[in-house]
């Protein structure tokens, strides 16, 4: 089969940036440093961090007092900043720059008066960050059924913002249905979909029409990675989410002459290649790739850690 792959794909600016906050503090502080949840959703890279000293916990009682915390890409809520604070832990902030944007907004919403419907995934750690950035007023749809049978306290008062890594094409649906039922309804001053998000979807739409099999390099708790998988799926292609090359099933290209590769947000180039030298025998001839948009986006690091 020829191998074709997607670009973009793999580590966005926020990934990067979280990864390498742990890495830095790290090499500043010492082993341990404590990282609340998964700093990004990838077994690759949370195995990797371990084994440079890194601890993962769920609950910030589980970092003794005056230890060093890392919060993950997602975001927190308000309520675990002040925890932090109460349990006198010194903390550095993984947050991507693009959900402390949603933070932000929320926070002006809110001031202004307006209650605020977020569109996003129940569960999701950066659902349950961004909700937490207000006690009250706020509401979480997934669907467009749930908007029908959303009831708020003041409908000619509402804002929405949403997950940064929903698929773009359910996101609008959604918000075309609050537009419909809340004319009223103010958006934020720019997408909340990530520019990450959109590029990789954006190439595995173009990938998918190109390949009858698309493969997507990511965990199984990664979002991005997940809405990959669908939209290559709605466009037509059989689809196929895996960690890593061991997991390839070779009944999956019965019948295929082309296999499309792409990776979520939080997967690593290195996973990639493997997945791509187990397709192709390691014959480069086999292997091609398409064009896409270019990504310069940097994000710095806290300045204690440059």
């Amino acid at each position: 089969m020829q191998v074709i792959l997607a670009n973009p794909r793999g580590f966005c600016a926020g990934v990067e940036r979280a990864i390498a906050i742990v890495e830095r503090a790290l090499h500043t502080f010492g082993a341990p440093i404590y990282v609340r949840h998964e700093v990004v959703h990838n077994r690759y890279v949370c195995d990797d961090l371990r084994a440079k000293g890194a601890i993962f916990i769920d609950q910030l009682t589980e970092a003794p007092s005056g230890s060093t915390v890392v919060f993950s890409a997602h975001g927190v809520s308000r309520a675990v900043r002040e925890e932090a604070a109460a349990l006198g832990l010194k903390v550095f902030d993984a947050t991507c720059p693009l959900v402390t944007k949603v933070h932000v907004e929320v926070a002006r919403m809110r001031k202004e008066g307006r209650e605020i419907v977020m569109i996003g995934h129940r569960g999701h750690p950066e659902v349950e960050g961004t909700m937490g950035q207000s006690p009250d007023g706020m509401y979480l749809v997934e669907t467009v059924a749930d908007v029908r049978a959303l009831q708020v306290a003041s409908p000619t008062r509402l804002a929405y913002v949403t997950q940064t890594t929903l698929s773009v094409d359910d996101a609008a649906q959604v918000v075309a249905a609050l537009k419909e039922r809340f004319p009223e309804i103010v958006g934020p001053k720019k997408d909340d979909i990530c520019y990450a998000t959109q590029n990789r979807q954006d190439s595995v739409k173009q990938l998918a029409r190109a390949a009858e099999v698309v493969l997507v390099v990511g965990s199984q708790s990664s979002s991005n990675s997940n809405r990959l998988r669908e939209v290559a799926e709605l466009i037509g292609s059989r689809s196929y989410l895996v960690d890593q090359a061991e997991q390839i099933d070779p009944s999956w290209f019965a019948g295929a002459s082309r296999v499309g590769v792409t990776a979520g947000a939080s997967a690593p180039e290195v996973l990639v290649q493997q997945v791509v030298t187990h397709l192709s025998g390691g014959d480069p001839a086999q292997v091609g790739q398409l064009d896409g948009a270019d990504e310069n986006v940097t994000f710095a690091l806290p300045r204690e850690l440059q």
